[in-house]
């Protein structure tokens, strides 16, 4: 797993939330626990997460899931492992 966001790589390492809406941390956490062991974007697919594919812009090709309104997160999916993550404000 790549992560490219420092303070959500830092919380994925050791558990530390600074840098990160504080009410999301615990989806964050769910979200990048499935990440882990995520070898396709089904394994990713769980409810409440609204798991869809991007077209167009700087973000085709890469997979979103929902923490909050305008938050996601974003990755993308190279030989079964989940890479580019990061956490965006898309809306």
């Amino acid at each position: 797993m790549r992560i490219r966001r420092k303070a959500l790589r830092r919380f994925a390492a050791t558990g530390d939330p600074r840098g990160l809406p504080a009410a999301s941390v615990a989806k964050l956490a769910r979200i990048l626990h499935v990440l882990a062991d995520a070898r396709t974007p089904e394994d990713a697919h769980l409810p409440g997460f609204r798991l869809h594919s991007l077209t167009g812009g700087r973000l085709a090709g890469m997979w979103s899931i929902r923490v909050t309104a305008n938050w996601r997160i974003v990755f993308r999916l190279e030989g079964g492992e989940a890479v580019d993550i990061d956490l965006v404000d898309y809306h």
